[in-house]
Protein backbone atom coordinates (compact mmCIF):
# COMPACT_ATOMS: atom_id res chain seq x y z
CA UNK A 1 0.00 0.00 0.00
CA UNK A 2 2.90 2.39 0.54
CA UNK A 3 4.55 2.23 -2.87
CA UNK A 4 2.01 4.52 -4.62
CA UNK A 5 2.53 7.10 -1.86
CA UNK A 6 6.29 7.07 -2.30
CA UNK A 7 5.89 7.16 -6.09
CA UNK A 8 3.59 10.20 -5.89
CA UNK A 9 5.96 12.11 -3.61
CA UNK A 10 8.93 11.22 -5.81
CA UNK A 11 7.13 12.38 -8.95
CA UNK A 12 6.21 15.71 -7.35
CA UNK A 13 9.70 16.50 -6.06
CA UNK A 14 11.54 15.09 -9.07
CA UNK A 15 13.98 12.92 -7.15
CA UNK A 16 14.15 9.93 -4.83
CA UNK A 17 14.77 9.61 -1.12
CA UNK A 18 17.66 9.33 1.27
CA UNK A 19 17.62 6.51 3.78
CA UNK A 20 16.76 9.03 6.52
CA UNK A 21 13.81 10.34 4.51
CA UNK A 22 12.53 6.81 3.91
CA UNK A 23 12.60 6.07 7.63
CA UNK A 24 10.80 9.34 8.47
CA UNK A 25 8.06 8.75 5.89
CA UNK A 26 7.67 5.12 6.97
CA UNK A 27 7.26 6.21 10.59
CA UNK A 28 4.53 8.67 9.59
CA UNK A 29 2.73 6.06 7.48
CA UNK A 30 3.02 3.58 10.34
CA UNK A 31 1.27 6.05 12.66
CA UNK A 32 -1.44 6.55 10.04
CA UNK A 33 -1.97 2.81 9.83
CA UNK A 34 -0.91 2.45 6.17
CA UNK A 35 -0.02 -1.17 5.45
CA UNK A 36 3.59 -1.97 4.58
CA UNK A 37 4.65 -3.52 1.28
CA UNK A 38 7.91 -4.83 -0.17
CA UNK A 39 8.88 -2.04 -2.56
CA UNK A 40 7.84 1.39 -1.39
CA UNK A 41 11.09 3.19 -2.03
CA UNK A 42 11.96 5.13 -5.19
CA UNK A 43 15.43 6.07 -6.40
CA UNK A 44 17.67 7.24 -3.64
CA UNK A 45 19.69 10.43 -3.91
CA UNK A 46 23.10 9.42 -2.61
CA UNK A 47 26.72 9.03 -3.45
CA UNK A 48 27.39 6.64 -6.35
CA UNK A 49 28.95 3.30 -5.49
CA UNK A 50 32.41 3.27 -7.07
CA UNK A 51 33.31 0.64 -9.62
CA UNK A 52 36.68 -0.97 -10.01
CA UNK A 53 39.46 1.33 -11.12
CA UNK A 54 42.16 0.83 -13.70
CA UNK A 55 42.21 -0.06 -17.37
CA UNK A 56 39.88 -2.88 -18.38
CA UNK A 57 38.58 -4.32 -21.62
CA UNK A 58 38.99 -7.28 -23.92
CA UNK A 59 42.49 -8.15 -25.07
CA UNK A 60 41.13 -10.78 -27.44
CA UNK A 61 37.57 -10.12 -28.63
CA UNK A 62 37.61 -13.19 -30.87
CA UNK A 63 38.34 -15.45 -27.92
CA UNK A 64 35.48 -13.86 -25.98
CA UNK A 65 32.94 -14.34 -28.75
CA UNK A 66 34.17 -17.88 -29.46
CA UNK A 67 33.67 -18.74 -25.79
CA UNK A 68 30.17 -17.20 -25.78
CA UNK A 69 29.24 -19.29 -28.83
CA UNK A 70 30.60 -22.45 -27.23
CA UNK A 71 28.73 -21.74 -24.00
CA UNK A 72 25.36 -22.25 -25.68
CA UNK A 73 23.83 -19.15 -24.08
CA UNK A 74 22.52 -18.04 -27.46
CA UNK A 75 22.29 -21.47 -29.00
CA UNK A 76 24.84 -22.64 -31.54
CA UNK A 77 25.54 -19.27 -33.15
CA UNK A 78 25.47 -15.52 -32.59
CA UNK A 79 23.33 -13.24 -34.73
CA UNK A 80 24.73 -9.85 -35.84
CA UNK A 81 22.33 -7.95 -33.55
CA UNK A 82 23.40 -10.08 -30.60
CA UNK A 83 27.03 -9.29 -31.32
CA UNK A 84 26.25 -5.58 -31.55
CA UNK A 85 24.35 -5.69 -28.27
CA UNK A 86 27.17 -7.47 -26.49
CA UNK A 87 29.59 -4.89 -27.85
CA UNK A 88 27.40 -2.02 -26.62
CA UNK A 89 27.29 -3.39 -23.06
CA UNK A 90 31.00 -4.21 -23.11
CA UNK A 91 31.78 -0.68 -24.29
CA UNK A 92 29.82 0.92 -21.46
CA UNK A 93 31.35 -1.46 -18.91
CA UNK A 94 34.85 -0.67 -20.17
CA UNK A 95 34.20 3.06 -19.96
CA UNK A 96 33.11 2.58 -16.34
CA UNK A 97 36.26 0.59 -15.51
CA UNK A 98 34.19 -2.39 -14.46
CA UNK A 99 35.46 -5.56 -12.89
CA UNK A 100 35.15 -9.03 -14.38
CA UNK A 101 32.19 -10.01 -12.17
CA UNK A 102 30.33 -6.72 -12.68
CA UNK A 103 30.61 -7.02 -16.45
CA UNK A 104 29.60 -10.68 -16.52
CA UNK A 105 26.47 -10.00 -14.51
CA UNK A 106 25.48 -7.02 -16.64
CA UNK A 107 25.78 -9.16 -19.78
CA UNK A 108 23.70 -11.93 -18.22
CA UNK A 109 21.07 -9.44 -17.06
CA UNK A 110 20.78 -7.78 -20.47
CA UNK A 111 20.60 -11.20 -22.09
CA UNK A 112 17.69 -12.24 -19.90
CA UNK A 113 15.80 -8.94 -19.92
CA UNK A 114 15.85 -8.73 -23.73
CA UNK A 115 14.81 -12.36 -24.27
CA UNK A 116 18.27 -13.17 -25.66
CA UNK A 117 18.03 -10.61 -28.47
CA UNK A 118 20.64 -8.33 -26.84
CA UNK A 119 18.69 -5.43 -28.29
CA UNK A 120 16.89 -2.88 -26.10
CA UNK A 121 13.19 -3.74 -25.79
CA UNK A 122 9.94 -2.16 -24.66
CA UNK A 123 8.15 -3.48 -21.61
CA UNK A 124 5.85 -6.34 -22.65
CA UNK A 125 7.33 -6.03 -26.15
CA UNK A 126 5.20 -8.92 -27.37
CA UNK A 127 2.06 -6.81 -26.75
CA UNK A 128 0.79 -3.63 -28.40
CA UNK A 129 1.22 0.03 -27.50
CA UNK A 130 -2.54 0.12 -26.98
CA UNK A 131 -2.19 -2.62 -24.37
CA UNK A 132 0.57 -0.67 -22.59
CA UNK A 133 -1.54 2.51 -22.64
CA UNK A 134 -4.47 0.67 -21.09
CA UNK A 135 -2.69 -1.52 -18.55
CA UNK A 136 0.43 0.34 -17.35
CA UNK A 137 -0.36 3.08 -14.84
CA UNK A 138 2.94 4.81 -15.53
CA UNK A 139 2.32 5.03 -19.30
CA UNK A 140 4.06 6.48 -21.33
CA UNK A 141 6.99 6.10 -18.93
CA UNK A 142 7.00 2.32 -19.25
CA UNK A 143 10.08 0.13 -19.33
CA UNK A 144 12.56 0.50 -22.15
CA UNK A 145 16.14 -0.58 -22.67
CA UNK A 146 18.41 -3.45 -21.71
CA UNK A 147 16.71 -3.21 -18.31
CA UNK A 148 13.31 -1.72 -17.69
CA UNK A 149 13.62 1.98 -16.92
CA UNK A 150 10.16 3.01 -15.64
CA UNK A 151 8.35 6.04 -14.15
CA UNK A 152 8.78 9.68 -15.11
CA UNK A 153 11.16 10.54 -12.27
CA UNK A 154 13.50 7.73 -13.32
CA UNK A 155 13.58 8.90 -16.94
CA UNK A 156 14.35 12.39 -15.69
CA UNK A 157 17.13 11.04 -13.49
CA UNK A 158 18.67 9.09 -16.35
CA UNK A 159 18.51 12.15 -18.61
CA UNK A 160 20.18 14.26 -15.93
CA UNK A 161 22.86 11.77 -14.90
CA UNK A 162 23.82 10.93 -18.49
CA UNK A 163 23.84 14.66 -19.35
CA UNK A 164 21.44 14.21 -22.25
CA UNK A 165 20.20 17.77 -22.01
CA UNK A 166 16.52 16.87 -21.96
CA UNK A 167 16.64 14.67 -25.06
CA UNK A 168 15.45 11.59 -23.20
CA UNK A 169 12.64 13.53 -21.54
CA UNK A 170 11.49 14.74 -24.96
CA UNK A 171 11.86 11.34 -26.66
CA UNK A 172 11.43 8.40 -24.30
CA UNK A 173 12.32 5.97 -27.08
CA UNK A 174 15.88 7.26 -26.89
CA UNK A 175 16.21 4.65 -24.11
CA UNK A 176 16.01 2.07 -26.91
CA UNK A 177 19.22 3.36 -28.49
CA UNK A 178 21.79 0.61 -27.70
CA UNK A 179 24.52 2.98 -26.54
CA UNK A 180 22.21 4.96 -24.27
CA UNK A 181 20.50 1.80 -23.03
CA UNK A 182 23.92 0.35 -22.16
CA UNK A 183 24.86 3.48 -20.20
CA UNK A 184 21.58 3.31 -18.29
CA UNK A 185 22.24 -0.36 -17.54
CA UNK A 186 25.77 0.32 -16.30
CA UNK A 187 25.06 3.45 -14.24
CA UNK A 188 21.83 1.98 -12.92
CA UNK A 189 23.32 -1.31 -11.75
CA UNK A 190 26.37 0.42 -10.32
CA UNK A 191 24.49 3.11 -8.41
CA UNK A 192 21.32 1.24 -7.51
CA UNK A 193 18.81 3.04 -9.69
CA UNK A 194 16.45 0.09 -10.04
CA UNK A 195 15.70 -1.27 -6.58
CA UNK A 196 16.21 -0.69 -2.88
CA UNK A 197 15.35 -2.41 0.36
CA UNK A 198 13.02 -1.22 3.12
CA UNK A 199 15.81 0.68 4.87
CA UNK A 200 16.44 2.78 1.78
CA UNK A 201 19.74 1.07 0.95
CA UNK A 202 20.07 0.57 -2.77
CA UNK A 203 20.78 -2.79 -4.43
CA UNK A 204 24.08 -2.22 -6.25
CA UNK A 205 26.66 -4.44 -7.89
CA UNK A 206 29.23 -3.66 -5.21
CA UNK A 207 26.78 -4.84 -2.57
CA UNK A 208 26.83 -8.36 -3.99
CA UNK A 209 29.84 -8.85 -6.26
CA UNK A 210 33.61 -8.40 -5.91
CA UNK A 211 35.23 -5.32 -7.44
CA UNK A 212 38.10 -7.53 -8.59
CA UNK A 213 38.43 -11.19 -9.47
CA UNK A 214 35.66 -13.67 -10.12
CA UNK A 215 32.29 -14.24 -8.46
CA UNK A 216 30.59 -17.53 -7.67
CA UNK A 217 27.09 -18.78 -8.41
CA UNK A 218 25.79 -17.78 -4.97
CA UNK A 219 27.02 -14.21 -5.39
CA UNK A 220 25.54 -13.91 -8.86
CA UNK A 221 22.25 -15.35 -7.59
CA UNK A 222 22.01 -12.75 -4.83
CA UNK A 223 22.79 -9.96 -7.31
CA UNK A 224 19.39 -10.45 -8.98
CA UNK A 225 17.97 -8.14 -6.30
CA UNK A 226 19.60 -5.26 -8.18
CA UNK A 227 16.93 -5.64 -10.87
CA UNK A 228 13.99 -7.82 -9.84
CA UNK A 229 14.03 -9.59 -6.48
CA UNK A 230 14.75 -13.27 -7.01
CA UNK A 231 12.95 -13.75 -10.34
CA UNK A 232 14.92 -16.27 -12.45
CA UNK A 233 17.90 -15.55 -10.20
CA UNK A 234 19.48 -19.00 -10.54
CA UNK A 235 19.14 -19.13 -14.30
CA UNK A 236 20.70 -15.69 -14.77
CA UNK A 237 23.49 -16.60 -12.33
CA UNK A 238 24.36 -19.65 -14.42
CA UNK A 239 24.65 -17.50 -17.52
CA UNK A 240 26.72 -14.94 -15.63
CA UNK A 241 29.22 -17.70 -14.82
CA UNK A 242 29.46 -18.52 -18.54
CA UNK A 243 29.91 -14.86 -19.48
CA UNK A 244 32.57 -14.53 -16.78
CA UNK A 245 34.48 -17.45 -18.31
CA UNK A 246 34.18 -15.86 -21.76
CA UNK A 247 35.47 -12.54 -20.43
CA UNK A 248 38.42 -14.36 -18.83
CA UNK A 249 39.12 -16.07 -22.15
CA UNK A 250 39.10 -12.67 -23.79
CA UNK A 251 41.53 -11.22 -21.26
CA UNK A 252 39.17 -8.84 -19.45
Amino acid sequence: MRKPIFDTIRAQRGKGFTAEEVRAIDELLERLGIEKDDAAVGLTEGEPVPAATGTVGLDDAQAFFDSVRESGIFGSALKPDQVKGLEAVLGAAKAAGWSLAFTAYALATACHETAYTMQPVREAFWLSESWRRTHLRYFPFYGRGYVQLTWKANYEKADRELELGGRLNEDLDLALNPDIAAKILVRGMQEGWFAGDKTGERHTLARYLPTSGTAGVAQFTSARRIINGTDKAGKIAGEAVKFQAALEAGGW
